[in-house]
């Protein structure tokens, strides 16, 4: 390493400038797709497996874009192509993820969208961040690492801060409530918002950064093109880990641990918070039957040609008033739209399992059905679909349902026929329950999030400035790693929005390390032959 001259502030500055749109977009994935599968109608349950398609594709991509990029010598650059590849791709993604629910699209077809949506965004940012780090593997001396990845760490924090508080930010100008199955304004607007940013920060560092040609990466890194063992440029991945230094494997170890826990903060945060520090309303969401003992899981169930379950919850067959049915368009109680034709069994605008047996209105309530009011003597219940099935009944089980609103009728794909009823009551419910995503409650938790993950940044900025002041790096590192596992586990005992910031502080300390301490440590370990390979695979344990 023979010619490694320091560089200016700035010029270190624009090496990391472009991490902070990177950063916005991927701040906005972290705190906000949870919220966008929930409030699409996806089962909160259910939400870590839609987070594991994308770093599956992360293990396949990174080490690629790695190893490619250490082959790759353009005009325009090794890194820089992967980073303009990367950041298109998650520009025009960040414009239809959020459109997601809007699309006229059945709830299983938003979900099935907004996951290759996910996909394809979690891919294409991890493409566009991988760039930077090499960039400062590349063209930064040993010296200057630990100030240039610091550098990188606060402009991704300050990314970070921006796209958290994007939404709440925007609730002060757009509606933070939305049609059940739709995102809110104040969502979309941040994706948007950010799209708009990343796309600046790539033409700002295509203009002020200027990679090295190979003959200057040869003298930069010392590199000998004429010395024997040339052809160990050319070793493959497998080899290139058997080689790997001590450091590699040590510090991916504890990476993989860290990393493992704020992913399950980023995919749970937003419900957790909405049920013990908002109070959002839950319902009851059903999610298939038992008949004779047996359960038949599925979203969509049919009595012939007329639905009795549709999207997790049981469709209305009318209202039984002092013991007369009746099957009124619509039925308000105390002033509260309760039950509509078409419409699953409702209660305070919140779909309710349990309601098709309960009394919902006793003496005294004021009832309306169609519009007439009716004086209930004893109570009025509702009735569901399935109640109403006769003995012997087939049930079908639709895995795929649509109406055709041309004639008015259901198309049914993947159908299975369930065991014949004997009595109405052989028929029982199975149910989870889940937050109502559409409340106001659970979309002002869903900013509030994204506020404790900007709380969460600043202390990452803050922390970072003392770790500059630690001479020994695995002091500051395992130091940084137990304050945040403090704010982890304090999590379950607090429960005021107010103070969970002082968890997510506690939590940026750890952020903060893990943003810096272990590039810093690998790329001192590595020669200039394969920084690009080795930083993808070492990203495989994120």
């Amino acid at each position: 390493m023979t010619n490694q001259k320091d560089l200016g502030f700035w010029k270190l500055w624009n090496l990391s400038f472009g991490f902070f749109g990177v950063q916005i977009a991927y701040a906005l994935q972290s705190s906000q797709v949870s919220r966008i599968f929930s409030t699409i109608g996806a089962d909160p349950h259910d939400l870590s497996y839609f987070w594991i398609l994308p770093p599956l594709m992360g293990l396949i991509v990174q080490p690629i874009v790695g190893a490619a990029s250490d082959r790759t010598w353009t005009r325009l650059g090794r890194r820089l192509p992967y980073l303009v590849a990367g950041a298109l791709v998650a520009i025009v993604v960040m414009c239809f993820l959020p459109n997601s629910g809007s699309l006229g699209l059945t709830v299983s077809q938003a979900i099935i969208f907004g996951l290759i949506m996910l996909m394809f965004l979690d891919t294409s940012i991890n493409m566009a961040m991988q760039p930077f780090k090499m960039l400062v593997g590349d063209m930064v001396n040993e010296r200057q690492k630990g100030l240039a990845y610091s550098i990188q760490s606060f402009l991704c924090n300050a990314g970070s801060v921006v796209g958290y508080i994007a939404p709440i930010v925007l609730a002060m100008f757009l509606s933070n409530t939305a049609p059940a199955g739709e995102v809110p304004a104040t969502v979309t607007g941040a994706f948007y918002i950010g799209a708009a940013i990343l796309l600046l920060c790539v033409i700002y560092t295509l203009a002020k950064v200027k990679e090295m040609n190979p003959a200057e990466y040869a003298a930069f890194h010392g590199i000998n093109e004429n010395a024997p063992g040339k052809e160990e440029k050319d070793e493959s991945m497998l080899r290139l880990l058997v080689k790997a230094p001590k450091v590699f494997w040590t510090v991916g170890l504890v990476q993989f641990f860290c990393w493992a826990a704020f992913l399950y903060m980023w995919t749970y945060s937003t419900d957790a918070i909405a049920s013990h520090a908002y109070n959002a309303p839950s319902y009851q969401r059903i999610t298939g039957v038992t008949i004779d003992g047996r359960e038949y899981s599925d979203k969509y169930i049919f009595d012939g040609e007329n639905p009795v379950i549709m999207d997790g919850s049981l469709v209305m067959a009318g209202v039984e008033i002092d013991g007369n049915f009746l099957t009124p368009s619509v039925v308000s109680i105390n002033g509260d739209t309760i039950i509509a034709s078409g419409a699953p069994v409702m209660a305070n605008g919140i779909a309710k399992v349990n309601a098709h047996r309960g009394f919902f209105a006793t003496a005294g309530d004021e009832i309306v059905v169609d519009g007439t009011p009716i004086v209930v003597k004893s109570g009025a219940e509702t009735v569901s679909a399935l109640q109403r099935v006769a003995p012997g009944t087939v049930l079908t089980m639709a895995h795929i349902a649509a109406r055709d609103n041309s004639e008015g009728s259901y198309v049914l794909d993947q159908t299975t026929e369930l065991p014949a009823v004997g009595t109405a009551d052989e028929v029982t419910l199975n149910y989870v329950t889940v937050l109502n995503a559409a409340s106001k409650q659970y979309q002002d938790a869903g900013d509030w999030n994204g506020v404790l993950l900007a709380i969460q940044a600043i202390a990452a900025v803050v922390w970072a400035a003392v770790l500059a002041t630690f001479r020994r790096r695995k002091l500051a590192y395992s130091l940084s790693l137990l304050i945040g596992a403090a704010g982890f586990i304090s999590v379950y005992f607090i429960h005021s929005p107010g103070w969970l910031s002082v968890s997510y502080a506690l939590m940026g300390c750890a952020w903060a390390a893990m943003l810096a301490m272990p590039f810093t440590i690998l790329t001192n370990a590595l020669s200039g032959n394969h920084i690009g390979t080795y930083l993808g695979l070492f990203n495989c344990t994120i």
